[in-house]
């Protein structure tokens, strides 16, 4: 399926700081059956956001099963000085359906050290 205009974006809020979480490792899977397929990697920018979409632009958004893998423990450690015993959260995987190839998904993460919210944001 080629691409019709839609996208994908995610940004990352510090919600125990106040402020976006900039320095954030993002990884971007397709899933299809039991496989597993890297798409794209991203850093967040200063304002917590990658500096372009996640899918959509070099690559063709399709419908299907996708994850977004945000390495906060990477995060954690580097803004607060967490230690390993300390981290509650590492790796937090948000998996959802994009069902419209020419829409536009943004799905935000709202982080801090003991828990963390997400939503299908516009």
């Amino acid at each position: 399926m080629s691409n019709s205009g839609g996208f994908l974006t995610t940004h990352v809020l510090d919600t125990a700081r106040g402020c976006p979480a900039s320095g954030l490792a993002v990884d971007l899977f397709r899933l299809t059956g039991n496989s597993r397929e890297l798409v794209a990697t991203a850093t967040t920018n200063a304002d917590g956001r990658t500096d372009s979409p996640m899918l959509g632009i070099k690559e063709d958004l399709r419908v299907g099963i996708y994850e977004l893998v945000f390495h906060a423990g990477d995060y954690m450690r580097s803004q607060s000085g967490m230690k390993d015993e300390e981290l509650f959260l590492d790796e937090v995987p948000i998996r959802f359906t994009m069902n419209k190839a020419d829409a536009h998904y943004h799905v935000p993460l709202l982080l801090s050290p003991f828990g963390y919210a997400t939503y299908r944001g516009s």
